[in-house]
């Protein structure tokens, strides 16, 4: 019996991980019923990282209230994995875009409460936390997540500063002497797919912060917010966190996790397939079909394709993508262990049309790949 193991990511605005991975195994099963599939979805970070992992490893969702990037009451929720002590965060189910719409605002939006879910995790006995960051409506550098796991943040006359991305501008002190001491004692993976440090034309405020709701002033203040939080982050813990690859992720909380935790900042694609073990997993299989909603030259940077066929190399095992959209500068893809790449897009329409019918063309298209196995053999 045949062995195909499919791991795919999400088709951005059509489908998740997990639907995508169904879809290719639906189309494979209708031409070669015989053959065994292992779905493995991938997560990158952002929203549908906890129904990634759970979905993969097993566990149970935790729904708790805590606040929203505005400081309002949200239900939100994280996983818990069947070992009890490993928690899967999204900072998107509680300080998320979606959460504000057209409030937001990265002047005034807070991380506080991804901080509340890890506390959460914590009082529920985890010692272990994987915590995807992506899709965040915050530029406040991680102080409101820390000011939730017990963190000060004080201004000149010792008062307690906004936990926002204005306050920062405020921050003279920071105290942690009643940090929660449980998360020095954890283990923190945070999946974090970009390396830009943490202010400058590269940083957080320069480039995240548009797609947030600021203006070109706003952006010159929040970076200079963020340039006093690094330098009072110096003198207070003697920690240097501007050139730290990811610093900059998700309004800075890349570096506020790096300097409240003893977090490890890694592609999420490393974070999932350690967690499921999937060097075991492809061991003995015969093909593997990995895919994203577009791969092109850009793809070589961080994206699941190239981090699946980088695992696949020592296997042997032959990897194909199927994808929704094919750019340019394939070759390069092709170099890094992919075998051939297949499109979804079976009619000329724009992508507001394309993404109505792509559950259709997705199961369509991998019946037509496998109709090519079986020509072969299978």
């Amino acid at each position: 019996m045949k062995k195909v193991v499919i791991a795919v990511d999400s088709f951005k605005g059509t489908m998740s991980s997990i639907e995508v991975c169904s879809r290719i195994e639906t189309g494979f099963k209708a031409i070669l019923p015989e053959i065994e599939t292992v779905k493995v979805p991938i997560a990158d970070g952002g929203e549908g990282t906890v129904d990634t992992f759970l979905t993969a490893l097993g566990g149970e969702k935790i729904k708790v209230t805590v606040k929203d990037p505005l400081f309002r009451d949200v239900e939100s929720f994280y996983g818990i994995l069947p070992d009890q002590k490993t928690a899967v965060i999204e900072m998107a189910a509680a300080s998320g875009l979606p959460l504000v719409e057209e409030e937001k605002n990265p002047r005034l939006t807070s991380t506080y409460g991804t901080g509340e879910l890890m506390l959460d995790a914590l009082q529920r006995g985890c010692n272990k936390l994987i915590i995807g960051i992506g899709g965040s409506a915050t530029n406040d550098g991680g102080i409101g997540m820390a000011a939730a796991l017990g963190v000060k943040f004080l201004d000149q006359e010792g008062n307690p500063i906004a936990l926002n991305g204005e306050g920062l501008g405020q921050l003279r002190r920071i105290d942690v002497s009643e940090k929660d001491p449980r998360i020095d004692r954890c283990q923190v993976l945070v999946a974090c797919d970009v390396d830009n440090p943490l202010y400058g034309e590269h940083g957080a405020a320069y480039v995240f912060a548009p797609q947030k709701g600021a203006d070109q002033a706003m952006v010159e203040d929040l970076d200079q917010n963020l340039q006093n939080y690094a330098a009072v982050l110096q003198k207070d813990l003697g920690l240097s966190v501007q050139e730290i690859a990811g610093a900059g992720a998700a309004g800075g909380l890349g570096a506020g996790l790096v300097a409240f935790t003893p977090a490890q900042l890694k592609p999420g694609i490393e974070i999932i397939l350690d967690a499921v073990s999937f060097s075991a997993i492809i061991a003995d299989a015969d093909l593997i079909i990995t895919g994203e909603g577009k791969i092109d030259g850009q793809s070589l940077r961080g994206k699941v394709p190239i981090g699946i066929a980088d695992r696949a190399k020592n296997s042997g095992v032959p990897v194909i993508a199927i994808v929704g959209d094919v750019g340019d500068g394939l070759e390069a893809i092709y170099q890094r262990g992919i075998s051939a790449i297949f499109s979804t897009n079976r009619v000329a329409v724009p992508f507001s049309e394309a993404r109505l019918r792509a559950h259709k063309d997705l199961v369509e298209t991998s019946e037509a790949i496998a109709r090519l196995f079986k020509i072969a053999g299978w």
